[in-house]
């Protein structure tokens, strides 16, 4: 039943909340851009979508405070990778799970001057480069990337908007459909809140939590470490600001997020 559903992304960056729920709850994994048609169509209670589509149902969706996807600074899994130099580029290939992401590159290439021609195609950093001059990964494909081929990273898109910006970058929010039961989004609220907490707090959790996302990928303790300080699950009064700026600047949004209480 999708009132005991709860939409997450398919990749390690959102592990510390979803990590232990049990089986009160039923997971539904996806790419990003994949969970809001899911959140939409009533297939869970709240998901983590990316920012550009939430720009792009703000009327239809409430934001879960609290709890996200974010940045402030280098994020570590949102690159874009290239064999030539920035200045060099003509060509990029954008991958096709990523809707925040997309938006944003463009909007920071535009503001360097760099106009390349882009092409969607799916997520492999070979087969993009071996085709496009430039490619955009996300999430545990990025990190892996970067991890044997770190010569080939040339922007990291957090810290590249909090240089533009001066505010931090909130990747995915977690949103509920506006005509939801607030009694089935405040308790899918608690639960994923009470398992972030549990990672920051508890060192046991915080280890469970790290080896999971090792077998997960193929990245080492110390990197992990060092990314849960990169990516960002929680959204205080700063991050908002840095979302109302994305969604302003590069969305075009005029309307005010609005969020569930």
């Amino acid at each position: 039943m999708w009132h005991n559903t709860l939409g997450r992304v398919a990749f390690i960056n959102c592990e510390p909340l979803f990590f232990g729920l049990g089986d009160t709850w039923d997971i539904l994994p996806a790419p990003p851009s994949w969970l809001t048609g899911h959140l939409l169509r009533r297939d869970c209670i709240v998901a983590p979508i990316p920012a550009a589509d939430y720009a792009e149902n703000i009327d239809q969706l409430v934001l879960i405070p609290n709890i996200a996807i974010s940045s402030r600074g280098e994020v570590g899994s949102v690159l874009l990778f290239s064999n030539s130099d920035l200045e060099d580029i003509e060509s990029v290939a954008l991958p096709s799970d990523s809707a925040t992401s997309t938006k944003l590159l463009k909007y920071i290439l535009e503001q360097k001057g760099i106009v390349p021609i882009y092409h969607e195609m799916g997520p492999d950093l070979q087969s993009m480069l071996s085709e496009y001059d430039s490619c955009l990964l996300i999430g545990d494909r990025a990190l892996e990337a970067a991890a044997s081929n770190p010569e080939l990273v040339k922007l990291d898109l957090g810290n590249e908007w909090k240089v533009l910006s001066n505010t931090p970058m909130v990747f995915g929010v977690f949103a509920a459909r506006r005509d939801t039961d607030i009694d089935l989004v405040r308790k899918a609220h608690n639960a994923l809140l009470t398992q972030l907490e549990k990672f920051d707090s508890d060192s046991e959790v915080r280890t469970a939590v790290i080896d999971e996302c090792m077998r997960k990928t193929n990245q080492n303790r110390e990197r992990l470490e060092k990314y849960f300080g990169e990516v960002i699950n929680r959204i205080d009064e700063e991050d908002m600001k840095g979302l109302r700026e994305f969604l302003v600047t590069v969305c075009g949004v005029s309307s005010e997020p609005k969020l569930a209480w």
